[in-house]
């Protein structure tokens, strides 16, 4: 109401001075012996004052936020409480992030592996690999200075006589055991057997006693009973003969004893020296790659890998902190709105933090015929009215640049900062803001 009053005192004044100007042409000449009809009127200049602008408003913390997660999920943990004071980047709340947590450590895994490859491949070869290439690269010359070569004398007969090993010894698991063998064995059973019987019988008269088994009976009785054991195994295996698998692994060895004596026998032939000769360049080549080490481009292929694994481990630690929320700024829990177990929404506003260590006051009642009178720096003089005995001066700090309409009338939003800090001051209290215009 008192804007209105200022409001409609300027207008008031403003239609006096046009009505002074207009009528200083005739009636107010003829009245006074002024000047004659007709005559040029001398111009009478329109005063317009900038009057003082009062206008209501609220008392606003210097900065706050409303808050919100960016991601959706269960609430799993609310770690602070309304009208608690937090630090900058405090954790205040946290959704179910158990999924996010497990992706992380493979993200991280892949990350270590493509680290690993790039080191294996900038370190080259290492020593026993290059030996082994080395002693391949001599194997593969020696082989083929053989094939070159062609077989010795001594190598003939030895590769003869390896054959005719081989055939005696399939020869002899054929034919089996000769009844000289057999005979022997079942005499070494029976004596065995013998031996038993009186170890058992000594055994036999002591076995009352508690300590039989510290008595020498009762080591004699096992004795004989190991070797009557051994006994009856040596007589089955001569009874029985040579076993199928015996005699297939003797005929093999027949063979490739008869294959090794023919390739001595056999001269080498220019397909035998050529493949000599390519196994030469295969084992040569191979340790030319290993002294060369890796190519640039498969370290740099490594090395995109290695970026790409990074890549998602970020993309996954950014996951995980969409599932936290944390405080801005530092300030305090104005309100909060989570329950452990609640669902919540990407984007919804769960907390509001504010930053209480000083006060502004904001008002949006400043009209578009008062704001031209204003302008930022200009002082001001607030009264609150929940605190009647207080008057603070401010100084006006920001006016919007954007006005809005409010119920027809279009309005600015303006915020003056008090000189002095007042503690009593509380978010949302109503007052009563003067700003004090220059003449």
């Amino acid at each position: 109401m008192r804007k209105w009053i200022i409001i409609l005192a300027g207008i008031i004044i403003v239609a006096i001075a046009a009505f002074v100007v207009v009528n200083s042409q005739g009636g107010f000449s003829a009245m006074f012996g002024g000047e004659e009809a007709g005559a040029t009127p001398t111009p009478v200049p329109v005063v317009q004052t900038s009057p003082q602008i009062i206008v209501d408003a609220v008392v606003a913390p210097i900065r706050y936020a409303d808050l919100s997660l960016r991601a959706s999920g269960t609430v799993a943990e609310v770690l602070v409480q309304e009208g608690e004071t937090v630090e900058a980047g405090q954790l205040l709340a946290r959704l179910d992030n158990d999924r996010q947590a497990i992706a992380i450590a493979q993200a991280e895994a892949q990350v270590r592996s493509a680290q690993a490859r790039i080191s294996e491949l900038k370190a080259g070869a290492r020593s026993e690999e290059l030996a082994a290439a080395e002693a391949a690269v001599d194997l593969t010359r020696a082989n083929l200075a053989k094939i070159a070569e062609g077989s010795r004398p001594e190598d003939i007969v030895a590769a003869q006589a390896a054959l005719a090993a081989a055939e005696a010894n399939l020869a002899e698991l054929l034919k089996g055991a000769d009844d000289a063998q057999l005979i022997q064995a079942l005499a070494d059973l029976q004596n065995a057997e013998a031996m038993l019987r009186q170890a058992q019988s000594a055994y036999d008269l002591v076995k009352w006693n508690p300590s039989v088994g510290a008595l020498p009976q009762a080591a004699e009785l096992e004795r004989a009973t190991n070797n009557y054991e051994a006994a009856r195994a040596r007589y089955d295996l001569v009874a029985d003969g040579a076993k199928d698998n015996e005699i297939a692994n003797a005929q093999a060895q027949v063979e490739q004893a008869r294959a090794s004596l023919d390739r001595a026998l056999t001269p080498a032939t220019e397909s035998d020296i050529a493949a000599a000769e390519a196994q030469v360049r295969q084992a040569e080549a191979e340790l030319a790659l290993r002294r060369a080490g890796a190519r640039p481009e498969t370290i740099q292929a490594a090395e995109a890998d290695l970026i790409q694994a990074q890549t998602s481990l970020m993309q996954r630690q950014l996951e995980l902190e969409d599932s936290e929320l944390r405080a801005p700024f530092a300030g305090t829990i104005a309100s909060l709105s989570l329950e452990i177990g609640e669902q919540v929404a990407a984007g919804a506003p769960v907390a509001r933090l504010a930053d209480q260590s000083a006060w502004h006051i904001e008002t949006d009642d400043l009209t578009e015929i008062n704001v031209v009178f204003v302008k930022e720096g200009d002082r001001a003089r607030i009264t609150v009215d929940a605190l009647p005995d207080v008057e603070l001066m401010g100084t006006v700090v920001r006016i919007k640049p954007l006005g809005e309409n409010k119920q027809g009338d279009i309005t600015y939003t303006a915020t003056i900062a008090p000189d002095a800090h007042e503690e009593r001051l509380r978010w949302n209290m109503t007052a009563s803001v003067t700003i004090l215009t220059e003449e």
